[in-house]
């Protein structure tokens, strides 16, 4: 197998700090996306998206998403369990991955692509439409500040892939001058947790 990463896309890292919760490793070539690494006409016979991550199995079947990789991974190295041990359990973690991606990292995602001049040659940039994310960004987290309450994960006592999904989430707030405000306890709480976790400096 060969992954393809970066150091500086959200989602490789999501596929990082999986690898580093599993300890497994990976055969990887990074990719420099301020070089368009990923837009070469080899790599995008690879991803025709020219997007990271990428996983390139041994018979030459390629599988993208950060998620898809990691739960192919989970099949071949399925401890420490990240998807859950049961039906319900990993219908929560499956619930919770949604829940990040359509809630909480979709607006950070707006910010991002409607500000930084890497998208500039990529979407047509509205930089008031980045402000009023900004803004449903705050929401979000203090709506997760509430559904966590108190839980020590986002699913319950484990750790999970949704967390891995929220840590990257968080990393991007930051980039992005959107983190969440320091006074909602149950967030802030989940946050010192999880970034103490040696896979965060995967």
């Amino acid at each position: 197998m060969k992954l393809y990463n970066s150091a500086i896309s959200p989602s490789a890292q999501r596929v990082r700090i999986f690898l580093a919760e599993k300890g497994i490793s990976v055969d990887t070539v990074t990719l420099d996306l301020m070089k368009n690494e990923a837009r070469t006409p080899d790599y995008l016979k690879i991803n025709s998206l020219g997007a990271v991550p990428a996983l390139v199995l041994d018979d030459g079947m390629v599988v993208t998403e950060s998620v898809a990789i990691c739960r192919y991974l989970d099949q071949l190295h399925p401890e420490p369990p990240l998807f859950g041990t049961d039906g319900a359990s990993s219908a929560l973690v499956e619930m919770w991955i949604r829940r990040i991606e359509l809630e909480v990292m979709r607006p950070l995602a707006d910010i991002a692509q409607n500000t930084i001049p890497f998208f500039a040659d990529r979407i047509t940039q509205m930089p008031d439409y980045a402000e009023v994310q900004r803004e449903t960004a705050r929401q979000k987290f203090r709506w997760l500040n509430d559904e966590i309450d108190g839980r020590p994960y986002l699913t319950g006592e484990t750790f999970t892939m949704a967390d891995i999904l929220g840590m990257t989430a968080y990393a991007v707030s930051r980039f992005v001058e959107a983190e969440p405000e320091e006074d909602l306890a149950n967030l802030q709480g989940w946050i010192a947790r999880v970034t103490q976790r040696p896979s965060f400096q995967a």
